[in-house]
């Protein structure tokens, strides 16, 4: 199911006054539910991210960090990432771990992903 926008001021200053939140230099994430039985997603970025272009760079980057993990939230809640000045310099692939912990932590996730892609040691493996 794809996300929808987050666009109304008043929805942000919602996520930022009642709303939980977790920081990282490269990224802050508030959630906080909403009745409509859907999830939205805002992105932000402040004129201390830098100039318009640099405040574009930094919602294209974590616009394609969010995208792998778009059909594993959970339903009903508003989602707000904040992009930070570190932001513009680092690739979606470096925001990716961050925005999943992230996720993690305010239980977003619907198969609670806390596992990595690395098999699990106490799982004996099948050898081929």
């Amino acid at each position: 199911m794809k996300i929808q926008k987050l666009n109304q001021n008043k929805d942000f200053r919602r996520a930022y006054a009642k709303g939980k939140y977790a920081a990282h230099p490269l990224l802050v994430t508030y959630a906080v539910k909403n009745r409509l039985g859907e999830s939205r997603l805002g992105i932000t970025a402040s004129k201390k991210v830098g100039g318009a272009v640099q405040r574009n760079r930094a919602r294209r980057i974590i616009t394609a960090a969010f995208r792998p993990w778009e059909n594993k939230i959970k339903n009903g809640y508003d989602i707000v990432l904040v992009a930070r000045t570190a932001t513009t310099l680092a690739r979606s692939t470096q925001i990716e771990p961050v925005l999943k912990k992230h996720l993690h932590k305010l239980g977003l996730l619907e198969h609670d992903e806390k596992t990595s892609s690395v098999s699990d040691p106490a799982v004996p493996q099948a050898h081929l």
